[in-house]
């Protein structure tokens, strides 16, 4: 019984978001859906509270590559990328900035977590130009299921299932399945599991 409440409440708040999604699917003919889905993750990020969780999962199942509906996105929690994949049962703590990226399933980010674009968004290998004016190159990171980002982490590469990242890591490059990693740059601290 809980369960069907729980989905019901959910497609509750899809239907009190549908005048947003509409208006985005319009606006997204006309303007860039990175910038269009970046403009209205800043609105929709201010709506506090638990409301705010589900009025947003409500919003981004229709507008991003993939979103499961029973999806948890805490308070200024920002996206940037409209190619971002979100499954099912996936917890997004306040005030995160998640770029281009696949989150697997049951897994939980902590508050303040970057996933960024991959680590070669900026180029600056001529000095003659400025930074802003010199590109790079946007690639989607892959955060396994069933992992723990923790609190500040910043990842710029992919996370393997079943992994914990320690708070405040900077991952910078791939890490296995089932390790904790942690440090800057993220190390292998330990394996999860005994094989």
């Amino acid at each position: 019984m809980k369960s069907i409440i729980k989905k019901s409440f959910f497609a509750l708040c899809a239907l009190v978001m549908l005048p947003f999604t509409l208006m985005y699917l319009m606006l997204s003919i006309m303007v860039n859906k990175d910038s269009l889905l970046s403009s209205f993750s800043q609105l929709l990020s201010l709506i506090p509270g638990k409301l705010g969780c589900y009025l947003r999962s409500g919003f981004y199942r229709f507008v991003m590559t993939s979103c499961a509906p029973n999806v948890l996105i805490g308070f200024a929690t920002l996206f940037s990328q409209q190619d971002t994949e979100i499954d099912e049962g996936v917890y997004i703590g306040p005030q995160c900035n998640i770029g281009k990226c696949a989150i697997g399933k049951n897994t939980l980010l902590g508050s303040g977590v970057h996933i960024m674009s991959g680590k070669g968004q900026h180029n600056f290998s001529d000095p003659e130009k400025p930074i802003k004016d010199q590109g790079g190159v946007f690639t989607k990171v892959s955060v396994g299921e069933n992992c723990w980002l923790g609190n500040g982490a910043l990842v710029m590469a992919n996370i393997g299932k079943g992994s914990v990242v320690a708070a405040g890591s900077v991952v910078i490059d791939d890490v296995p399945a089932g390790v904790i990693v942690g440090g800057n740059p993220a190390k292998v601290l330990r394996a999860l599991h005994s094989k």
